[in-house]
């Protein structure tokens, strides 16, 4: 028989610790003399005492671990769960939400989406800007957890490969997962201070750094204004968009840095791709706008930097509406959405490894079929790739093809048109934040959508978030069988 109670031991004390983070906003805007406080204390009170209960109830069924169906149903519920409380601040404060709403954005920031249903943010009570940020905070910190334990352990989406990259630093098995999570969560901390203090020091002000810095190295992209990053300095573009860099790469790497080796950081295949992607998309875009528009060459290599690496990144900050570039960027803004950052990062869609792994097993059935008696290998990082790592990279790209085509057809269902559609399952599954056109591109945000798009949006979210495979599984009755 299957049995909840541990899972909801470890929901039960996550929420409850999610209730006491809403501590923090009720406090800001006390301090600021705002009425929308007690939102966030009825929030915390229902938070907190729902997740001490639910803890408490299943406190007696707590185990050394969980079973492989266990493991798969936590890591979904808690993306379930989560933002449902997370919603409460947006239901009972100044927004006065309804659920489809508060859900879509608390879910937004959860999975470092970014997308938004508010306009108007320019006005909002402090205390729900930075609770945005919150939630794509841990969210950002929630992911990359996930990514470096319980997906390479799962075998989803070919992060098997990692696993042992996950739990060896040096040569050195690390003796518990916590471990790994407590030494990744002092250097997201870490990295998340340098860039408020770097954003205080070019011109923000404290509130702005703290909650934009959130924003950035979880690679999530609510912005405090609806003009998104064109509000600050040039300067701040260039700061946002290496700390983007930064949040994109292996965080597992900054552990192995910090542990005294600069070598698996500067010999990783995959963080050389990804710059390699990003400087060909930056210099491809910026020779573009020089020849189409009018500007210096310095402006056109900021606006090509800043968004390409914002939506490379997944972190959907904006400095203009690209849209507005022609067709060309924005296609090529479309296919570089879906590429994604680094596996073990707070970045999200496809992820370079697969990209990687595909071209190498490609070139591997290339060789095969020009010399039939060889034998060629797929490899990564210089090493060979198993068949089990392949066969899953190749299932989670036929999934994510299907899904987009799935969730377009059900967008389109609703009454939206072709590039609405499209784009708004492309940026949900893919986690980016803007997708294209009038309603939904970089100027727009998603409020006007109706309430069943909203809600395929939502469910195209936590899907992409988690691999894809790491949900779809649950519905395979083999599944709970085994």
């Amino acid at each position: 028989m299957f049995d909840l109670r541990p899972i909801g031991y470890v929901i039960g004390l996550l929420v409850a610790a999610l209730g006491a983070s809403m501590l923090f906003p009720m406090l800001i805007d006390l301090t600021e003399g705002n009425d929308n406080w007690p939102a966030f204390l009825e929030s915390a009170v229902i938070s907190m005492t729902v997740g001490a209960l639910l803890a408490l109830a299943c406190a007696n069924s707590v185990q050394e671990g969980l079973t492989i169906q266990q493991t798969f149903f936590l890591t979904t519920s808690v993306w379930v769960v989560l933002p449902l409380f997370g919603a409460l601040p947006f239901i009972l404060g100044a927004t006065e939400a309804r659920l489809v709403d508060a859900f879509f954005e608390s879910i937004s920031g959860m999975t470092t989406t970014g997308a938004t249903v508010f306009s108007g943010l320019d006005d909002f009570p402090k205390g729900l800007l930075f609770w945005r940020c919150v939630l794509q905070w841990f969210g950002g910190i929630g992911i990359v957890v996930v990514a470096m334990v319980f997906l390479p352990a799962l075998r989803v989406g070919g992060m098997q490969i990692f696993r042992s990259e996950g739990f060896e630093t040096m040569g050195k098995i690390l003796p518990r997962a916590t471990e790994i999570a407590s030494r990744i969560s002092v250097i997201y901390f870490g990295l998340t201070i340098i860039c408020a203090f770097t954003y205080v020091g070019l011109g923000m002000n404290p509130f702005d750094a703290i909650t934009h810095s959130m924003s950035t190295v979880s690679t999530g992209g609510f912005a405090n204004y609806d003009a998104s990053f064109a509000t600050f300095s040039a300067a701040t573009e260039y700061a946002a968009a290496v700390f983007m860099m930064l949040a994109a790469l292996p965080f597992v790497r900054y552990v192995q840095l910090i542990g005294g080796t600069a070598r698996p950081l500067l010999q990783d295949s995959q963080i050389q791709t990804f710059f390699i992607v990003a400087a060909i998309t930056i210099l491809t875009i910026t020779a573009f706008l020089v020849a189409t528009a009018p500007e210096s060459v310095e402006l056109s290599f900021r606006k090509a930097t800043f968004n390409t690496v914002s939506i490379l990144s997944g972190t959907g900050f904006s400095s203009e509406d690209y849209s507005l570039w022609g067709p060309f960027p924005v296609a090529v803004m479309f296919f570089i959405g879906l590429v994604g950052g680094c596996a073990g990062s707070t970045a999200c869609s496809v992820k370079i490894f697969r990209y990687q792994l595909l071209f190498s097993s490609i070139k591997a059935q290339i060789q095969r079929i020009h010399s039939p008696h060889g034998i060629f290998t797929p490899q990564y990082n210089g090493r060979p790739v198993t068949e089990d790592v392949l066969s899953s990279v190749m299932a989670f790209f036929v999934l994510f093809i299907v899904s987009l085509g799935l969730f377009s057809a059900l967008l389109a269902m609703t009454g939206l048109d072709f590039i609405t559609s499209v784009s708004g399952a492309a940026t949900s599954l893919a986690n980016i934040g803007p997708g294209l056109g009038a309603t939904i591109g970089p100027a727009g945000n998603f409020g006007p959508l109706n309430d069943a798009a909203k809600w395929i949006l939502c469910v195209g979210m936590l899907i992409g978030r988690l691999e894809l495979v790491a949900v779809y599984v649950m519905f395979s009755a083999n599944f709970w069988r085994s």
